[in-house]
C-alpha cells in the first residue's frame, strides 16, 4: 500500500487518482463530499473540532484495512497523518487537552489492531510538499466555500500553523520508507511532468522490491 500525505490543498486527491490509475490499482479517497461534519467544523471549529477528528479517525481506520487487501493500492491521506491535525486543533484551543488525550488513546488502540494485521505497515509514503503561497492558491482554485480564508474567519492563520508543522511531521514519520515530492511548479496534468514524477516513484518502488 502506498499512502499520500500533505497539506490541505497540496493536490493529494488528483495525485492519488493518477497514481492508482498508472499502477492499475485501487484508490481510496479522503471522505470529504460525504462528511457530515466538515463544513460545520469550518463554521465553528471549537464546537466541532473533536467530533471531526474522531470521524476522520474512524473512516481512515476502515480505509486502511480495506487498502491493505491488495498490493500497491493508493490511500489519499492516512491514519498516520491525522494526529497532526488533532494536535494543531489542540494548540489553537479547538480541542481540549482531555479530548486530545482521549483521541491519542483511541489512536493507540487502533494502531495496535493494525499491527496485528498480516501486513502491518504501508510500503511507501509519498509526501507532497508545497509553499504556503502555492497551497493558498490551490485552495482558492478548487472553490470549496467553507475552506476560503477571510479576514474574519481566521482560516489563513490555521492553514499557516498547520503548514509550519508538516516538515517536522514528515521528518518524524517512521512507519515506512518515504519520499518527498515538491509540488511548486509541478503540473501532473502535463505529460512530461507526470512521467518524471511517476518514474521517480516507480524507481523507489523497485528499489524496495514492490510488485508491479
Amino acid at each position: 500500500m502506498i499512502i499520500l500525505a500533505g497539506m490541505i490543498g497540496v493536490g493529494k486527491t488528483t495525485f492519488t487518482e493518477k497514481l492508482a490509475e498508472a499502477l492499475g490499482t485501487e484508490a481510496f479517497f479522503e471522505p470529504v463530499d460525504t462528511n457530515p461534519i466538515l463544513d460545520k467544523y469550518y463554521e465553528d471549529p471549537d464546537k466541532y473540532g473533536f467530533a471531526l477528528q474522531i470521524y476522520f479517525l474512524n473512516r481512515r481506520f476502515k480505509s486502511i484495512k480495506r487498502a491493505y487487501a491488495a498490493n500497491n493500492n493508493v490511500l489519499d491521506r492516512s491514519i498516520y497523518e491525522d494526529a497532526l491535525f488533532t494536535y494543531i486543533n489542540t494548540l489553537k484551543g479547538s480541542i481540549s487537552q482531555e479530548e486530545y488525550d482521549i483521541y491519542l488513546d483511541l489512536l493507540d488502540n487502533m494502531m495496535e489492531e493494525i499491527a496485528s494485521l498480516p501486513k502491518k505497515a504501508p510500503d511507501l509514503l509519498v509526501y507532497l510538499d508545497g509553499s504556503f503561497e502555492h497551497i493558498l492558491e490551490n485552495i482558492q482554485k478548487r472553490g470549496r466555500s467553507y475552506e476560503q480564508p477571510t479576514d474574519e474567519n481566521g482560516l489563513k492563520d490555521y492553514y499557516q500553523l498547520l503548514h509550519s508543522h508538516y516538515a517536522d511531521w514528515y521528518e518524524a514519520y517512521d512507519q515506512s520508507p518515504k519520499i518527498r515530492i515538491e509540488t511548486d511548479g509541478l503540473d501532473i496534468h502535463k505529460e512530461n511532468d507526470w512521467k518524471r514524477v511517476f518514474s521517480y516513484i516507480r524507481n523507489e518502488m523497485r528499489a524496495l522490491g514492490l510488485d508491479d
